[in-house]
């Protein structure tokens, strides 16, 4: 036997050990397209505290909780600037004013989050009435200044012709992102036709992320292959998808 076969066999990886080096791989990736939330109102300070550490650990893309824990969150991540916190504004329904909206916005700057997701004012939205949606997301634009916007339309629970309406209001008031739900709602939860809906309307003017429902890694390939950026994910979600990063 030549020395030379004899140490390229020696070097060779079994086949299990090449797929799970290029599964935990592949989750890496996703992980960096991945926020994860602690933002029920029953979550606990050791559930966020765990959220912080996944974060830190699986290197999420951002890590999301009520506004008031947000300056906590930004503080135990800033050692780590490609973790990003981020905060919610007018969650989960939506309805407050825009100079509510403006200040939650300014507010959770100050506390050190640099993405902020808002609801949109669906009774509005709904309603026709939208110049007032327009101008109630253009308000926390300028709020956000370089802060990453997100702007959350519950397409579950729209029509085609409402997602349409709301992605290119969303649009035309400079967000960074549509995403799908809140996932506040567990009967209506997202799917993939709806990243589909969006992104026909949105044809690449604006990146999508979905909420709500989320619970395989499936569903996050088949929702990234039809356009999805980012994902929305609770703790205990992503614990169980991401295990195989800790």
């Amino acid at each position: 036997v030549s020395t030379m076969y004899v140490s390229s066999a020696a070097n060779m990886k079994p086949k299990s050990q090449e797929k799970e080096g290029a599964n935990n791989m592949r989750l890496t990736e996703l992980a960096r397209k991945t926020d994860i939330s602690c933002v029920q109102a029953f979550h606990t300070r050791d559930e966020i505290d765990a959220m912080i550490e996944a974060a830190i650990h699986c290197r999420f893309a951002a890590a999301f909780t009520l506004p008031a824990f947000s300056s906590y969150v930004a503080e135990k991540l800033a050692p780590y600037p490609d973790i990003h916190a981020g905060g919610v504004i007018s969650f989960p329904g939506g309805g407050d004013t825009t100079s509510q909206k403006y200040r939650q916005a300014k507010e959770l700057r100050e506390a050190g989050c640099e993405e902020l997701d808002m609801v949109m004012n669906l009774t509005a939205l709904r309603s026709h009435e939208d110049q007032y949606v327009l101008e109630d997301i253009a308000a926390v634009r300028e709020a956000a200044g370089k802060d990453i916007l997100k702007v959350i339309i519950e397409a579950p629970q729209l029509t085609g012709e409402e997602i349409h309406r709301a992605v290119n209001l969303c649009i035309q008031a400079g967000a960074d992102y549509v995403k799908t739900s809140t996932g506040m709602y567990a009967s209506h939860p997202s799917v993939v036709g709806h990243i589909q809906l969006i992104s026909d309307a949105a044809k690449r003017r604006i990146k999508i992320k979905a909420g709500g429902g989320i619970r395989t890694l499936e569903t996050i390939r088949a929702m990234e292959k039809a356009g999805c950026d980012r994902f929305g994910i609770s703790i205990s979600s992503a614990l169980k998808l991401f295990h195989d990063l800790y």
